[in-house]
């Protein structure tokens, strides 16, 4: 298994409607060579990684443990861009930066109506924005020095928002040219023990 990776993995999350796969197939374009898109939805249909399917919600349940089985080889590659509304569940040792998506409740309403969604979840989705549950996932998830939030209500949003992630990739490459490591950092591993005493 591979021990470093030379690029970051990235997390692009947010509310469904908030612009997370646009966002991610943009950065993945302008990335170039050696960054891929993981759209986790698609993902999980692809390597049948599913528990079974809310008829209510008119949604597939994921298979979490699976599913990260499945992804863990490719993160430990570098390079991923992880298109998501769950953040938290991905290892804290193989994500670099989390991206959070915003949208205001009226834009996000029509986005949602547009994709043809029932009206619960419809209003589950509004809801989850307004009480930033995806956000909350994510710094309860990971160190806040790496989570961000950005927001998506325009295509000039989209484009200011791609080439800010892109900066900061570039940033993030130049400043590790030994790459970073893969496995748990001793130093964690250790307080945590110490936790538990």
């Amino acid at each position: 298994m591979k021990e470093t990776r030379f690029q970051p993995n990235i997390i692009i999350t947010g509310t469904p409607g908030c612009g997370k796969t646009s966002h991610a197939e943009s950065l993945v374009s302008l990335l170039g060579e050696g960054y891929k898109h993981y759209n986790i939805s698609a993902l999980a249909k692809e390597r049948k990684c599913f528990l079974s399917y809310d008829e209510e919600f008119d949604s597939h349940i994921v298979d979490e443990d699976k599913l990260l089985d499945s992804l863990e080889p490719d993160l430990r590659e570098g390079g991923a861009v992880v298109d998501w509304h769950c953040c938290d569940i991905f290892p804290e040792r193989l994500i670099d930066l989390v991206v959070v998506l915003r949208t205001d409740n009226s834009a996000l309403f029509d986005r949602l109506k547009k994709r043809g969604y029932k009206d619960n979840k419809i209003q589950e989705n509004l809801d989850c924005e307004i009480m930033e549950v995806v956000y909350q996932d994510a710094i309860n998830g990971y160190v806040p020095e790496i989570v961000i939030t950005l927001t998506s209500n325009s295509v000039e949003e989209l484009e200011d928002n791609v080439d800010r992630i892109s900066a900061w990739v570039e940033t993030w490459v130049k400043d590790h040219p030994q790459g970073v490591t893969n496995e748990l950092d001793p130093d964690m591993v250790r307080s945590e023990d110490e936790d538990m005493e």
